[in-house]
């Protein structure tokens, strides 16, 4: 096969910050092959009104017409089911809660239990639920970034448990555990995978501040629970880049930010790891159709051609260090 003609595809995972990187870096997620993008809303401040979606919104408009923009509200306990009325208005399809202090921009997130009252509304208002899922750094219970997701994983089911109509996707998943568990919840419980963390393992961001996000990769039996997860066409398995630019110098030093900036790639990054696994017809599921159905939203838009032509990554865009910069990627969009 030499070309491989697909929708556009949907993102239902990307950040896209706000001001001048914002401007950025919005339209690369179009060059890269998306669509229509799920936009997270852990700014400052956070997204979380439903005024401010419509101002977010606004400008990411501005900053790229040609993308379908699906919004995100920052959940914490003030919402009412009043306000998630409004935000559904405005355009959002999904609630995203984080846990405080874990990723970037997560310092005014609340306990997972003290959001139980803006759940039940979703749950009634038709609302998913995005989770990032994973507890903060305890070390007297030997929890740190290595099993952060896996530590999560019982109150995923807890929260399943009590709002069993409640539509929860568990995001980035990244482990062995992680994927059998959303396997086994049922059918109001997805999980997305990213492409990155179809490639990494842990011993690539131990190396290369680049590779460093939340959830952090694991080990190579996780990616190739991954691998097998996204190839498999289950319906509740499907694609969310977790695309998350930082200018290079955020990630220097010690501490690097976390996140991986996946969006410029995304159709070829995908193509060719998808060839790889033997299983290139399968993409069209993964990263276009599952995601949309669980959703509840009409297939994406538009069309998107692929043509079998090596090139290689540029070494940045902008500010911004992509992912597999400097490597050849297998296919490019056209």
């Amino acid at each position: 096969m030499d070309a491989l003609e697909l929708p556009r595809i949907d993102d239902l995972h990307v950040h896209l910050r706000q001001g001048a990187l914002m401007r950025q870096v919005a339209p690369l997620s179009r060059r890269g092959g998306a669509g229509r993008v799920l936009a997270m809303p852990n700014l400052r401040p956070p997204v979380d009104t439903a005024a401010a979606v419509s101002a977010y919104h606004t400008a990411l408009r501005a900053a790229e017409p040609g993308l379908d923009y699906l919004m995100t509200l920052y959940a914490h306990p003030g919402l009412d089911r009043a306000e998630l009325e409004r935000a559904r208005a405005a355009g959002v399809v999904a609630v995203k809660w984080y846990p405080q202090g874990v990723t970037t921009n997560s310092d005014a997130a609340a306990a997972l239990e003290a959001c139980y009252p803006v759940f039940a509304a979703a749950e009634e208002l038709g609302l998913v639920v995005s989770l990032h899922g994973e507890m903060p750094d305890d070390p007297a219970h030997g929890i740190d970034r290595t099993n952060a997701e896996q530590a999560f994983l019982p109150r995923l089911a807890a929260l399943h448990q009590r709002f069993p109509r409640l539509r929860i996707i568990f995001e980035h998943a990244t482990s062995r555990e992680a994927v059998a568990v959303v396997r086994d919840l049922g059918e109001t419980v997805a999980c997305t995978i990213t492409a990155h963390h179809l490639e990494l393992t842990a011993a690539d961001w131990q190396l290369d501040p680049h590779s460093y996000c939340k959830p952090v990769a694991k080990a190579d039996a996780d990616r190739d629970a991954l691998r097998a997860a996204a190839i498999s066409g289950h319906p509740r398995i499907f694609f969310g880049s977790d695309s998350a630019p930082h200018p290079a110098a955020a990630k220097a030093g010690a501490h690097p930010a976390a996140g991986v900036f996946t969006a410029p790639v995304l159709a070829p990054l995908l193509a060719t790891r998808f060839e790889s696994l033997g299983a290139l017809p399968r993409l069209r599921d993964f990263a276009c159709v599952h995601g949309a159905a669980f959703y509840g939203l009409p297939p994406p838009a538009g069309s998107l051609r692929l043509v079998r032509q090596p090139w290689t990554v540029p070494a940045a865009y902008g500010e911004v260090v992509p992912f597999a910069a400097g490597r050849q990627l297998a296919w490019r969009c056209t």
